[in-house]
């Protein structure tokens, strides 16, 4: 077994680990109900499939096409739309729960960070957005430390030899921008102005950095 083989068996399996806590919290807090509808905005539909059936409906919005058969899990009840987060083409208050894990990141600039996290807040009841945090010193999608606390232009230089993903993924130089451009990580008081009616929980990394932040709105 290669060395790049052995990596990403560990980095996926401690992302697991991860995953699952944070959602055994979110069935915790939020507690979704099997009358409930729930948009995951940037979400995948077989990460719900894999979860037991738990509410009325489950909607995924994504801005490319995602290749799903809803019928091949019917209990579920989950549907691959396409739109814009930042746009989302949905009355107020349409969903029980807004839904996104490890995408508001990603949306672009901060304009689009606030239009994303207005939108997500205007079409929930309940809200639960989390996104890797900027001041936990290993970056989340480099698998590697400091490299989001230095300047873009070092970033392009660095990320294909010096990390562990540009090691593994092999990325073209046209990969490498759009992951630069389109990755920009929140710290808490940020997160504080996207979600001003939200509670901002913080899971850590050994007990001392920020890892990541979660906004959590539970409907009245």
């Amino acid at each position: 077994m290669t060395l790049h083989v052995l990596i990403n068996k560990f980095y996926a399996q401690i992302f697991k680990i991860w995953r699952r806590k944070r959602f055994d919290l979110f069935i915790h807090v939020i507690k979704p109900q099997p009358g409930q509808r729930l948009i995951d905005v940037g979400g995948d539909p077989d990460f719900w499939s894999r979860q037991p059936p738990m509410l009325r409906s489950i909607d995924t919005l994504n801005i490319h096409p995602y290749v799903w058969n809803e019928q091949n899990f019917p209990e579920h009840h989950i549907r691959a739309l396409m739109g814009d987060g930042c746009e989302i083409q949905f009355p107020d208050r349409s969903y029980d729960i807004a839904y996104s894990n490890s995408v508001i990141e990603h949306v672009g600039d901060w304009p689009r960070q606030q239009a994303f996290a207005r939108e997500i807040r205007r079409v929930g009841k309940s809200v639960w957005v989390q996104t890797p945090a900027f001041g936990c010193p290993v970056e989340p999608h480099y698998l590697a430390p400091f490299v989001h606390w230095l300047p873009k232009n070092v970033q392009r230089k660095i990320v294909r030899r010096l990390t562990p993903w540009g090691l593994l993924q092999k990325p073209s130089k046209s990969e490498i921008e759009v992951m630069v451009e389109t990755t920009r990580l929140l710290k808490k008081h940020e997160m504080q102005q996207l979600f001003p009616d939200c509670e901002i929980r913080v899971e850590h990394l050994l007990g001392i950095f920020p890892k990541s932040y979660i906004a959590i709105r539970k409907s009245r």
